[in-house]
């Protein structure tokens, strides 16, 4: 039987949901928050959305292993996961969130022979639910409404909009880095949600230089990839998968080009 990984997207944009809704029973206290061996905060909300996204993953795809930010920081993750498997950030922008700012995202990637092939990016306070499969394009649901196509767009004449880190706006690798470049704006803008912005043709590209994760990239460079877009490291090769300890080295999402 051919693998479809787009038939897949129906089930996974469930899980979504109701991890978002996990999210938002949280949001809406008085939370606390722990600190990972990182130091990057931890919330009780990132482990509710684990609890509903692995366990659901690993039902409908039992032969597909799960690799999520959560448990692998518990020492937790399978060691022999083979070309396919899913990537799951159960709550990206835990710094957004604890700010309250509302653009936090549920992360949910797979990836197959060394790309990410299927991408569901969800955020549940903004109500925003971005999707994306090779070969099949990406779409947004906004407000649970009906399911529309986006695509990357192509640089307007008057300059790049550039998407920066909410937290990390200006930074001096960032600076040198669009120095010669024609920017028309940069565009603040939290966690993973920058992919979705990208796929939907409301920014041009997204430069990152901080240290990032697998399960960070992994949903959004699927949605961007089905969007028409593309990610590559700073030596313009596509990112790979599979890297030692899920690191990522800097990259740049471009929309079309």
């Amino acid at each position: 039987m051919t693998f479809d990984p787009a038939d897949l997207i129906p089930a996974v944009r469930d899980l979504a949901y109701a991890a978002g809704d996990a999210i938002l029973e949280i949001y809406r206290t008085d939370f606390d928050s722990t600190r990972k061996d990182d130091g990057s905060p931890l919330t009780l909300a990132d482990t509710a959305s684990e609890r509903v996204i692995v366990p659901g993953l690993r039902a409908l795809t039992p032969e597909i292993p799960v690799i999520s930010e959560e448990e692998h920081a518990n020492g937790e993750s399978p060691t022999d996961i083979g070309d396919r498997f899913w990537l799951v950030d159960p709550l990206d922008g835990t710094r957004e969130f604890l700010k309250r700012n509302d653009e936090f995202t549920v992360n949910i990637g797979l990836v197959d022979a060394g790309v990410p092939r299927v991408g569901i990016l969800y955020a549940p306070a903004l109500d925003l639910m971005y999707a994306g499969a090779t070969g099949e394009g990406a779409t947004i649901i906004e407000a649970h409404g009906d399911e529309r196509a986006i695509a990357c767009r192509a640089v307007p004449d008057q300059g790049m909009d550039v998407l920066v880190s909410r937290s990390h706006a200006i930074n001096e690798s960032l600076e040198e880095y669009l120095a010669d470049m024609n920017v028309r704006t940069r565009m603040p803008q939290g966690s993973a949600l920058k992919f979705g912005r990208l796929a939907a043709g409301e920014a041009d590209i997204y430069p990152r230089f901080g240290p990032t994760c697998e399960w960070d990239t992994g949903a959004g460079h699927a949605i961007v990839l089905a969007a028409g877009g593309s990610l590559e490291t700073f030596d313009g090769t596509p990112l790979p998968y599979s890297k030692p300890k899920y690191l990522n080295p800097g990259f740049v999402a471009f929309g079309r080009r």
